[in-house]
């Protein structure tokens, strides 16, 4: 690599991989926050293994002239800090790619720009330095002001003591010389323009998107038992308890913490329930109450590939049909799937009107790959109401009064002079256990109205592209950004992208869409194309071709390109 000179213009994806426990998040962290306020466009994802030690962890960083949202499979600059790195990423280390480490952490018969990481981690006194180092020599190769990556590390680490933040600075001022002598000789050098605007814009990941959405929404409760990927959202929310006003319980099972968010919505509080697919499924009965005493829930859903444990730390979109099909016995749910980041806040927001409005589980889809995501964006749509729809209760209050939309008024202990009665066994209009055919039928009835209404007034799924189309890329959820940007640059124009946010209950008009279509492609990460299914049981269409993906792994944009391009034929 001594003759070879490289040239990143307009944009470069940098990978950093090592074993866990080598600070790869801390480097992330510093890394985006400080490119973020140099004014770059950064998009930010990581993958982890499950295994605490031995496995590669790695942190892929996209810096852009442009917005970007989404990753690319292909990187430009590799930084292993471990020799296992190699191995792990070689399907995505191309010919052109830059690989700058320490000699004495490869072993690999491989060009590589030699640098002394190790060295002088251990001069500092702890090979922990490493992430440091490496920082200061991808800062540096963008041609940036060391003094920016000085302020920040005082700012990150204030907390940690005078000794640590001067050992902090001195191993970036070592990584930042190295990585000025790798830019002055021409050997690597990053020209991407800032934009000064990207300083002050949004900056946040999906956890964060979910949490503010959530107090946008007036959640004022959490119940949750930690599984990772969604502990995050309670992580942010205790964070944001004492200043907003917010109940935290974690609870000793998922059983027990969907049965407490019944229990708060029962009492007039808006309550959030957040978990992952085995925990999802441990709460099945919950849901199913839920259902029959009307009685609103939020449950926020981070998948993860399954099943069982699975893949505990890798992302997938494999619990729809989980979602769609839970409990047992027929009742009206409403499930979605956010998209970005940006629009999440106000989706999530609704899903607490909802749930309020219609008396049912609310599902908000995720997955690891979306809560995982750092990406800079301009808009947060906060026109938001936190629309409440309790009662004030009279003599005769009827908790299961027949409506003819199936909605009945909500009522709280101690607000009015009614007695709200709620159980689980079936139940008249005042909330009395029955077991009367006739009650029983106009009761099951009453409870499948608000599917129709949910239908009736869908969440309209996002269209992008010429209206003449003849090719129709459909995908939900996560896959949103991915799908965009690939489709932007397919070379056939006469093609669109329909992407959904509510995925069930679905209104049969979206047929219309698919019906126009000469050519129909679905996107999803899982094996099964399972909301392709719901589709077909709503429409009759049947999605014949379909790009899934199902190894753990997220979407990238140039892997989708390639693969749209196959189905299309060109």
């Amino acid at each position: 690599m001594e003759n070879k000179n490289y040239q990143f213009n307009k944009e470069v994806n940098i990978v950093i991989c090592g074993e866990a426990g080598q600070g790869i998040k801390t480097i992330e962290q510093l890394l985006v926050n400080i490119l973020k306020r140099s004014g770059l466009n950064i998009f930010s994802t990581k993958e982890v293994m499950s295994r605490i030690r031995g496995g590669s962890n790695s942190t892929s960083i996209r810096v852009s002239e442009k917005n970007v949202k989404a990753m690319i499979n292909n990187i430009d600059i590799l930084i292993p800090l471990d020799n296992k790195a190699i191995k792990h990423l070689e399907s995505r280390i191309q010919d052109n790619t830059v690989i700058i480490s320490d000699k004495e952490l490869l072993n690999y018969e491989i060009e590589f720009i030699d640098v002394p990481i190790i060295r002088i981690a251990k001069e500092l006194g702890n090979t922990v330095y490493t992430n440091i180092v490496a920082c200061g020599i991808i800062f540096a190769l963008f041609d940036e002001n060391e003094n920016v990556l000085k302020e920040y590390l005082k700012y990150k680490f204030k907390s940690k003591g005078k000794d640590v933040i001067e050992k902090n600075i001195q191993a970036a001022e070592q990584g930042f010389n190295l990585g000025k002598e790798i830019y002055n000789s021409g050997k690597v050098r990053i020209n991407i323009k800032a934009d000064p605007k990207v300083k002050d814009q949004y900056f946040y990941n999906g956890n964060d998107a979910v949490g503010y959405g959530a107090l946008a929404g007036g959640c004022n409760f959490i119940s949750s038992y930690p599984m990772s990927p969604s502990t995050g959202v309670l992580t942010f929310l205790s964070e944001k308890s004492k200043d907003m006003g917010i109940v935290v319980e974690q609870a000793e099972d998922e059983i027990c913490a969907i049965n407490m968010g019944l229990g708060a919505w029962y009492a007039g509080a808006r309550a959030l329930v957040t978990t992952s697919g085995g925990g999802f499924a441990l709460m099945g009965e919950g849901i199913s109450l839920s259902g029959i005493i009307e009685t609103p829930v939020i449950i926020h859903l981070a998948q993860r590939p399954g099943p069982a444990t699975g893949l505990p730390t890798r992302t997938e979109q494999g619990d729809l049909e989980l979602a769609v099909y839970s409990g047992h016995g027929e009742f009206t749910r409403l499930v979605l799937a956010l998209t970005d980041i940006e629009s999440a806040v106000k989706i999530t927001a609704d899903a607490f009107n909802l749930a309020d409005k219609y008396q049912i589980p609310v599902i908000i889809l995720t997955d690891q790959y979306y809560l995982e995501s750092y990406y800079n964006f301009r808009n947060v749509n906060l026109n938001i109401n936190i629309d409440k729809y309790i009662v004030k209760t009279e003599k005769n209050y009827k908790r299961y009064k027949l409506t003819d939309n199936g909605i009945s008024p909500r009522g709280i202990p101690g607000y009015g002079s009614g007695l709200v009665m709620v159980d689980s066994d079936e139940h008249d209009e005042y909330g009395r256990i029955t077991e009367d055919g006739d009650i029983r039928n106009s009761m099951v009835e009453k409870r499948l109205k608000k599917k129709k209404l949910l239908e009736e007034n869908m969440i309209a799924p996002v269209f992008s592209g010429e209206n003449d189309y003849e090719i129709l890329v459909i995908g939900w959820g996560s896959t949103y950004n991915c799908i965009s940007e690939a489709v932007a640059e397919i070379r056939n124009k006469r093609i669109a992208h329909l992407h959904f946010i509510q995925v069930h209950p679905l209104n049969e008009s979206i047929g219309d869409y698919l019906r126009k279509a000469k050519k129909l492609i679905i996107i999803e990460n899982n094996a099964t194309a399972q909301f392709a299914k719901l589709i077909l049981l709503k429409t009759g269409i049947d999605i014949k071709n379909r790009i899934l993906k199902y190894d753990g792994m997220h979407f990238y944009v140039d892997e989708l390109v390639k693969k749209i391009n196959e189905q299309i034929g060109e």
